[in-house]
């Protein structure tokens, strides 16, 4: 590994040389020689320095972004030879969208590990269109969206269904009824999730397959608050059905299908195209899939 790269981006990422040489154990005067190697190699100023912070150049934000995906490289290329003659084991990075990540990943994760030990995963919970990014750019293993994505430099697989349905308050009118109309929501006050979300997709499209355009629209940017905005009697909302069901045991929550307009998206996991995959990566997808047949995605 190039540790001076290793260094650069860790400076890069701390913002402090302090904080890099205490996360990489060494000294400061040791992260000091290795900017200073990388800035006269390449002839140019990487880094602006101060007492109180430090910060990217131009040429500093090129090798930042090309020294993460050599870094990310460096390590798959080290795992998959590894497994060769060992168990898989060590980290396995996973980027989730909200709806997955915060509802049914967890429960999954707890019974992988207890069959897989030695896999550590490290879970990070993104919007999709982040998650397809970090993917292109290797610093990801796998990524679990929702809905529609495409990408010619992804595999992307859907593995088990998601129901998004219409979410009102007990108060609300609408909570006397099972079903209604998409035109009769154009007065309501919809709050939805920002946009970049599979949520916010699925519910554009829509939107736009039947030519509505409601009054007022409100962007949040997570479930739990567009819940609570809803409970409170802020205006009405689409979630995934797993993201509610506390609230519709608690009935704190009335939900609505909306007439001629099922709202049934996929849940996919994402990965890219290549022949070899660590081994970590390919026990957790077949432990996904036969984990989708259970009655948690039901």
């Amino acid at each position: 590994m190039d540790y001076h790269l290793l260094t650069f981006v860790t400076v890069a990422e701390k913002k402090n040389f302090t904080r890099a040489a205490e996360a990489l154990h060494i000294s400061q005067s040791a992260v000091t020689l290795s900017i200073k190697v990388l800035e006269k190699q390449y002839e140019l100023k990487l880094l602006d320095r101060s007492n109180k912070y430090v910060r990217l150049t131009k040429a500093g934000e090129i090798l930042y972004q090309h020294a993460k995906q050599i870094l990310s490289l460096y390590d798959r290329m080290n795992r998959l030879i590894d497994e060769l003659t060992h168990s898989a084991s060590g980290i396995l990075t996973i980027g989730s969208s909200y709806t997955f990540g915060e509802y049914l990943l967890p429960r999954i994760i707890s019974e992988f590990t207890e069959e897989f030990p030695l896999i550590k995963p490290n879970i990070a919970i993104r919007n999709s269109h982040r998650i397809i990014s970090q993917l292109l750019r290797g610093e990801l293993d796998l990524g679990i969206v929702e809905g529609i994505v495409e990408n010619p430099k992804l595999h992307i697989q859907p593995f088990a269904q998601d129901e998004m349905v219409l979410i009102v308050s007990p108060k609300h009118p609408l909570a006397l009824k099972q079903e209604v109309e998409l035109h009769d929501l154009k007065d309501e006050t919809w709050i939805i999730r920002e946009k970049g979300s599979a949520t916010r997709q699925a519910i554009n499209q829509l939107f736009s397959e039947n030519n509505f355009s409601p009054s007022e629209i409100r962007s949040f940017g997570s479930s739990q608050i567009i819940k609570e905005s809803v409970e409170a009697g802020l205006g009405i909302s689409i979630l995934s059905i797993h993201t509610i069901r506390k609230e519709m045991e608690l009935k704190s929550l009335h939900t609505l299908r909306i007439k001629n307009n099922p709202m049934i998206r996929n849940f996919c996991y994402v990965i890219p195209k290549t022949d070899l995959q660590p081994r970590s990566v390919s026990l957790f997808l077949s432990f996904l899939e036969n984990y989708s047949t259970l009655d948690i995605f039901v």
